[in-house]
Formats: structure tokens, C-alpha cells, sequence
């Protein structure tokens, strides 16, 4: 069931304000091979044309990641958000709690659910204000809380960040509840795994770390970031897949979406990679799993 994917696409996310964003790259790659390529190169994608290429243009069976966390933390605490009468009890009721919040922000923004008096409190925004219950009440982390599958990242030498935090270059917040509005309109037409089982057939959503894809590139979390297209060239050599052609500096956007889409497909088959060990039903539910953290 796994090898029967014909396509593998990555999509390079942002959740920073506007329309259009210079952060969103998306590349995909054929399975018979080839090198991965960007689909509309040049091109400023919104995250509303996103949406509508997922469901509208993208080809048959494909596996395509997004680059952003799926879900924020539960089982820490047993709750996204201890505490709130209104905490959702999984992933989907979050996604849709999200989007409720949100459905006035334009552009798919996610800025009225930080600003949501309850949310507020679980997160850590721009000039000192951190709310109340950013960390988990019986083991502080001063980074923040983390879901199960960001310390399987962390395991593989990456460095995630806290869904709850909304600071700095590195952060996924916003991308994460940004990306919760798009999953929540894909309202089943879609299935995103873990959180809906893999089907025989058609194609799949699935959360993607484009570190993990750099580190099976020969680069460290560090060194992540591609900005030649010999450095970009380098990292799809160790993965196996033919070069891009090209020289001089790329985008790292656009060179993190190609990396990726080729490292899914090499990917994709290996059977311990959709059943890795700390995925139990509970987790899928409400926490989902970064496809590759095992």
C-alpha cells in the first residue's frame, strides 16, 4: 500500500500577514524519478491558491507534506489548553476551533486566535508577553511544551520549537495555525495522516520537518539551509535523487521544498516510517506525527 504513490510534493509554508508570501515554496516530484521541480516557479503563492491547488489541481495519489506543526501539544498536559472549558478533544475540533476564531482574519491569517482572551493565555507573543499557562504546569520547559513526535525530531538532531511559541526566526507557530484554517477546509476531502488512517488509495496529507530532509541530505540542523543550487545539488545526491539544473544562489524556500519532495519519495515506502514507535491511536487522534520523526 505505501509504494502506490505516483507523485511526492512538499510544500514550504509561512503564517507571516499579507496575501502573498516569498516563505511558500511547493515542489514535486514524479515516482518513476527524475528531479523534483517547482510547480509555478516565480510565482508568490497565497495560502488561499495552496488550499485550492490541494483540492482542486493536484495530481492523483500524491503524497504531499506541509512544512508545520499538524497539532499542538496534549498529551503533556491532557488537554491542548488545561484549564479551558472550551479546549477541543483532538486534532480535527482544533482545527475547527481555529478556523472559527479566525473566520474574519483575512488571507487565512490565524491573529484573532493568539489574541482570543482564553488562547492568549498559552502563548508566547511578541514584546514580553507570555501567557500564564505557556508552560506546562508540572514540568516547566522554558522553551515551551512539545508534542511527542517534536522530541522524536529532537532524537534525530533537529531543534524544534513550541507550537505555543510565536518569537523569533525559527518559531512554527503562526505556520501551525495558519495551516490548521487549510486543514480544516479540506474537511475530509483530503485525509491527513495520522490523524485520519492511511488509506489503499488516493492521495495523502502528512505534516513535514524539512530538517529531517536536510539531515538525511548529509547537512546538519545547523546547517540546514540551502542557498546554492551546488548546495541543493549536493543534499539530492546523498538522497539519491538526480540533480536540479541551475547555478548560483537559490531561495532557501524554494531549495527546502525540492530537497524534501525528493526525500519523500525516497522515503515513502519504508513501513517503520508510518508506524514509528511512539504513534499510538491517542496520539494520532489529537496530536498527529511529523512524517520521518522515528
Amino acid at each position: 500500500m505505501i509504494g502506490r504513490f505516483r507523485h511526492f510534493a512538499a510544500i514550504d509554508w509561512s503564517g507571516a500577514a499579507g496575501k502573498r508570501h516569498a516563505g511558500i515554496a511547493l515542489a514535486i516530484c514524479e515516482a518513476q524519478g527524475g528531479a523534483p521541480h517547482l510547480v509555478r516557479p516565480g510565482h508568490r503563492w497565497s495560502r488561499g491558491e495552496i488550499l485550492h491547488w490541494l483540492l482542486n489541481e493536484m495530481p492523483e495519489a500524491t503524497l504531499v507534506g506541509l512544512d508545520l506543526g499538524i497539532s499542538l501539544p496534549f498529551a503533556d498536559c491532557g488537554a491542548f489548553f488545561p484549564g479551558w472549558a472550551d479546549s477541543p478533544a483532538d486534532a480535527k475540533a482544533l482545527w475547527a476551533l481555529v478556523d472559527a476564531l479566525c473566520e474574519d482574519d483575512p488571507h487565512l491569517a490565524a491573529g484573532s486566535f493568539v489574541d482570543h482572551a482564553e488562547a492568549a493565555r498559552y502563548f508566547r507573543r511578541h514584546g514580553g508577553r507570555e501567557g500564564a499557562r505557556f508552560h506546562a504546569a508540572d514540568a516547566p520547559d522554558r522553551r515551551g511544551r512539545f508534542r511527542v513526535t517534536e522530541r522524536a525530531q529532537a532524537a534525530l538532531g533537529c531543534k524544534p520549537y513550541s507550537n505555543f511559541n510565536l518569537v523569533g526566526a525559527a518559531q512554527v507557530g503562526k505556520s501551525s495555525l495558519t495551516g490548521m484554517r487549510v486543514l480544516h477546509r479540506i474537511g475530509g476531502r483530503l485525509p491527513v495522516w495520522p490523524v485520519d488512517p492511511l488509506p489503499p488509495t488516493g492521495s495523502v496529507v502528512t505534516e513535514i520537518y524539512t530538517t529531517i530532509a536536510a539531515i538525511a541530505g548529509g547537512r546538519s540542523a545547523a546547517r540546514s539551509k540551502m542557498k546554492t543550487f551546488a548546495e541543493l545539488n549536493g543534499a539530492l545526491a546523498a538522497i539519491g535523487a538526480p540533480p536540479m539544473a541551475g547555478a548560483g544562489p537559490i531561495d532557501d524556500h524554494s531549495a527546502d521544498a525540492l530537497l524534501t519532495a525528493g526525500w519523500l519519495r525516497a522515503q515513502a515506502h519504508r513501513p517503520e516510517l508510518w508506524s514509528p514507535v511512539g504513534l499510538t491511536p491517542a496520539i494520532a487522534r489529537t496530536e498527529g506525527w511529523t512524517f520521518g520523526a522515528a
